[in-house]
């Protein structure tokens, strides 16, 4: 009887083929993330004390204001510079070693948008973001 001895080949992808393309290199920095990061960035800019305090609650007033008014409210207008400082401070605080695009693609900003705005009109029209003053 002869036994054939088996080498096994490490699996190279699309790199071996010359096949790869830099959106690969793309999707392989989000793999090693075990989590959802639309998800946590909209976590992190409604409970990180100094976000909210600065940039997300002014925001969410500011379109309580305008929804007063009788004003449009553009979601990516209003929310898109809100997610891309979200971005910024988070991956300052969070993701030291990487870069934020690397984390977060243009898609999962925009992901990110259609999130807390449907989540936050709810709570705007409500009035919760009434920037009312109690002083007298």
């Amino acid at each position: 009887m002869i036994i054939q001895g088996q080498d096994t080949k490490q699996d190279i992808g699309r790199a071996g083929s010359g096949n790869m393309k830099l959106d690969d290199l793309k999707q392989r920095a989000n793999e090693d993330i075990p989590f959802d990061v639309v998800d946590d960035l909209a976590i992190f800019m409604r409970n990180d004390p100094m976000f909210y305090r600065k940039t997300f609650f002014p925001a969410m007033a500011d379109a309580s204001d305008k929804l007063e008014r009788g004003e449009a409210i553009d979601p990516v207008i209003m929310l898109k510079p809100v997610v891309d400082k979200g971005v910024k401070s988070y991956c300052k605080k969070y993701i030291k070693d990487r870069r934020s695009e690397d984390i977060f693609t243009d898609d999962d900003k925009s992901a990110c948008v259609k999130k807390i705005h449907a989540e936050e009109m709810p709570n705007i029209e409500k009035g919760m973001y009434k920037a009312e003053s109690q002083c007298s």
